[in-house]
């Protein structure tokens, strides 16, 4: 009895083993199963797909650092235009002048202040206007513009006066340091003769200033003609600084002239909508009229 006891514990034995090996068998088999790698396919799927989604990312990044440096660079030169303005406004007084120059604090913007006399036809009155710009260049390469303006003060009569007096006295300085020569070697180095030849035209009747000072006009006759032009063209020189300036202000006057010509008669004037040629038919109280009735 004992053997046989015996000999059904080792079946019994056996047969727990042959149950174990199959089932560490059938695990061996799923695991293998769930280690194989991704195919050929799988993976070029998914490098495709890595790519589409990193380039997208990368187009939001460079999107985002290109807003946030033009952003910087915008704000940076509202600063600087805004210090210009402030300058302005801090002064007891302005004149009519024109600044540019760069930055110090931000040497990629450059700046220009503009203090001007500005007519507004709605108020029929003069202002000074102070315009404080700045520029710079964006990421993408462009030119950009931050413009402050700001109406400083309206404009009285005599201060109106005094202004155009400034002004005309600036042109009369423009007009006589840009035709009149001191030296007789600057005249010489101008006309592209020695300074014996400038004698000798001075011999041969070319007139001076009063101060002895040499006209461009004068000189450009004398070497036109080699030195010696006819008593007609001689009468035609200038000898001062007045005769100069009215003979300036005559040839502005011209061209003044020749610029309105040239405008069509049916050209429409873009502030009232009207062709030229109704306007110099109407009052100057109708024009205004006009004007203020298309600004409402």
């Amino acid at each position: 009895m004992n053997c046989d006891s015996k000999t059904e514990s080792m079946k019994a034995s056996h047969g727990y083993a042959d149950r174990t090996y199959l089932v560490s068998d059938m695990r061996a088999e799923v695991l293998k199963r769930n280690i194989t790698g991704f195919t050929l396919v799988e993976t070029v799927v998914a490098l495709i797909i890595l790519a589409i989604l990193s380039s997208g990312v990368l187009v939001v990044i460079n999107r985002c650092t290109v807003s946030a440096t033009n952003s910087t660079l915008r704000m940076h030169a509202f600063e600087v235009a805004r210090e210009n303005m402030e300058k302005l406004l801090a002064l007891s007084s302005v004149k009519e002048a024109v600044d540019y120059g760069s930055s110090d604090k931000y040497p990629n913007v450059t700046w220009q202040t503009v203090v001007e006399t500005f007519y507004e036809p709605l108020t029929d009155r003069m202002w000074v206007r102070a315009v404080c710009s700045s520029e710079y260049e964006d990421a993408q390469g462009q030119m950009q513009t931050i413009e402050l303006t700001h109406w400083l003060t309206n404009v009285s009569k005599q201060q109106l006066m005094q202004i155009l007096e400034q002004k005309q006295e600036a042109e009369e300085e423009f007009v006589v340091d840009d035709e009149v020569i001191e030296t007789i070697e600057e005249a010489a180095e101008y006309a592209g003769v020695d300074v014996g030849t400038i004698e000798q035209w001075l011999d041969n009747g070319m007139l001076t200033t009063e101060d002895d000072a040499f006209i461009k006009t004068n000189l450009d006759l004398y070497w036109a003609s080699d030195g010696k032009p006819s008593d007609e063209q001689k009468n035609l020189q200038i000898d001062s600084i007045t005769d100069l300036l009215e003979e300036t202000d005559q040839e502005y006057d011209l061209d003044e002239q020749d610029q309105s010509e040239e405008k069509n008669s049916d050209e429409i004037d873009p502030a009232t909508g009207l062709t030229y040629e109704e306007l110099e038919n109407m009052d100057f109280d109708e024009i205004m009229e006009l004007i203020k009735s298309r600004s409402k």
